[in-house]
């Protein structure tokens, strides 16, 4: 199983037992309007780390982005199989061409 894989089952865990002392609960609880304002934060904060060049900090922020997409989507119960379901409908096709038959 992959890194990305366990952290997503994390997720799933922490959705239905919730819990005070975890964070990813405490987001969950909050909702997935909540949820996806984390995500957009990280993102921009991604963003600016790209921009300086700081290959160390946009690192970390890439892994921040991963988590709160993730948990973005196990609030709207998308399950990372979904995302990598689309992502194989899409391999070896034009990201133009794809985004036209949109």
């Amino acid at each position: 199983m992959s890194i990305l894989h366990e952290l997503f089952a994390t997720i799933e865990a922490r959705k239905s037992e919730g819990g005070s002392d975890s964070w990813t609960a405490k987001l969950l609880a909050k909702g997935p309007e909540k949820c996806a304002e984390k995500f957009g934060e990280e993102a921009i904060e991604a963003i600016i780390e790209a921009v300086k060049d700081d290959k160390a900090a946009l690192t970390c922020e890439a892994a921040d982005v991963l988590y709160h997409l993730m948990v973005m989507l196990a609030s709207r119960d998308v399950s990372l199989t979904d995302v990598e379901a689309e992502l194989a409908k899409r391999s070896g096709i034009s990201g133009i061409v794809e985004k036209a038959a949109r």
